[in-house]
């Protein structure tokens, strides 16, 4: 081992814990900061032509984009999982060859994914509730993202994996640069070339290729204790069984907050375009709390994945109660801004006044529970660093599915319109209770395992 990946290896294993935590969750949030301000930039651009449409058919697109992303979880957060505890174990080979199979699973699933895309996107459209007016902005953003579509998986991965040999700050550079590309191209192209909603696609796809590229080069250069060559692909060993048991839950979480979407906008379709162009903003607004919250629990997850290989539990008290104290302030504090500016947000990115009336209201309601984001986050990263498939899985269920689209039809039933927004605050607490619970139990039973 190299005197750097010694000094990376100290991080996870002795350094003070405030800085352990710091070092690995600060770049990751960085990383999802900028990725919040792409998809907001990205949302901005559109409104400026003063279209309500676009951006309308930008928030019944966004959904099925993150197909690819939740993809990209699966073989990110599972390999992450497996990794980490890896290395705790001091089982460098192996952890070398769940990262080749990481690697080229998303090459296969990615261009898979595409080709699906593209054969049956009319049957998409009617899916996610495209109206007559938005139906071809919806499709030209669709078939021109789907051309980056392994290269969104690989960036998402390893953009986790990377984490795990203590290199926090080259893991998110690869997102940065893509995104830094993208923010710049979407003015360039949407307003300068005048090619609206197409514009904003072809961004998004230069920006993923080139931040993908990133990650490929970072290990041809060997400047990695891990690998992605052919040649250390491999199914056995558990190296399959092992990533998908804890990528699944995880990716499930992600899909099903994509259907969930989907979902919502079909649903809200029947209350017009401005309604849906309404929500869309509205969740763009949420996520600004929620994105940085997952970049903490994602930063701090292969340090507390270290902690249970190595059988370190008092550390990984210590990690996770910090964790979780320094996220609860910080979400509080950006929820509080979100709040308080709610208005001229909205107004950034809706000038129609149907439109920005939905948007103000549907904001208000969603940030109502946002600040809670933090726990279930970090919760949610915590039983998958104990690689506790069965809860990781209930967990990541629960959010954006076992109770949220029951939430959604129950509400708009009772309530409307406002129902289908409400439903997300009510999935929020009752998601959040289910989790901690979860994490309890399975700590409790972990710990008497191996006393």
């Amino acid at each position: 081992m190299s005197m750097s990946e010694d000094e990376s290896m100290k991080i996870f294993s002795s350094a003070p814990v405030p800085q352990a935590v710091l070092k690995n969750a600060l770049p990751a949030m960085a990383a999802m900061l900028l990725s919040l301000i792409y998809n907001l930039a990205d949302m901005f651009f559109i409104g400026q032509t003063n279209d309500a449409l676009q951006v309308a058919a930008v928030s019944l697109a966004t959904p099925v984009f993150l197909i690819f992303m939740s993809m990209g979880t699966l073989f990110g957060i599972g390999g992450t999982s497996v990794i980490s505890r890896a290395m705790g174990e001091g089982r460098k080979e192996y952890a070398r060859k769940v990262s080749a199979f990481c690697m080229w699973s998303c090459v296969v699933v990615g261009i898979a994914l595409s080709l699906l895309f593209w054969f049956f996107m009319d049957e998409i459209l009617l899916l996610v509730g495209a109206s007559a007016d938005t139906w071809d902005f919806t499709k030209t953003y669709l078939n021109i993202v789907a051309l980056c579509g392994p290269f969104v998986l690989i960036s998402n991965c390893f953009s986790n994996i990377l984490r795990t040999e203590g290199q926090s700050t080259k893991a998110v550079i690869g997102m940065v640069i893509g995104n830094i590309i993208n923010i710049v191209l979407c003015p360039t192209l949407i307003l300068g070339f005048g090619l609206n909603i197409a514009g904003a696609a072809v961004a998004a796809v230069v920006g993923n290729v080139v931040g993908g590229t990133y990650y490929i080069f970072y290990f041809l250069r060997n400047q990695s204790m891990l690998s992605v060559s052919i040649r250390d692909f491999t199914l056995k060993d558990k190296v399959c069984s092992s990533v998908l048991a804890i990528g699944i839950p995880a990716s499930l979480g992600s899909l099903l907050m994509s259907f969930s979407q989907i979902i919502l906008n079909s649903l809200m379709s029947g209350y017009g375009d401005m309604a849906v162009a309404g929500i869309g903003v509205a969740s763009k607004i949420t996520m600004i709390t929620g994105m940085i919250c997952i970049g903490l629990g994602q930063g701090v997850q292969p340090l507390l994945g270290y902690c249970v290989g190595a059988k370190m539990w008092e550390r990984y008290d210590k990690v996770l109660k910090f964790s979780v104290g320094f996220a609860l302030v910080l979400s509080i504090a950006i929820t509080g801004l979100c709040y308080l500016f709610t208005g001229q947000i909205v107004r950034w990115f809706l000038s129609d006044i149907s439109a920005f009336d939905y948007g103000l209201q549907f904001a208000r309601i969603l940030l109502s529970t946002s600040f809670l984001f933090e726990v279930f986050y970090v919760l949610t990263n915590a039983l998958q660093a104990m690689g506790a498939s069965l809860s990781s899985l209930i967990t990541n269920l629960s959010r954006q599915g076992l109770i949220y689209i029951p939430a959604l039809f129950g509400l708009r039933a009772v309530l409307g319109v406002t129902g289908l927004v409400w439903a997300q605050p009510v999935a929020d607490v009752l998601s959040i209770i289910l989790a901690a619970i979860l994490y309890i139990v399975t700590s409790r039973k972990m710990r008497c395992q191996e006393s």
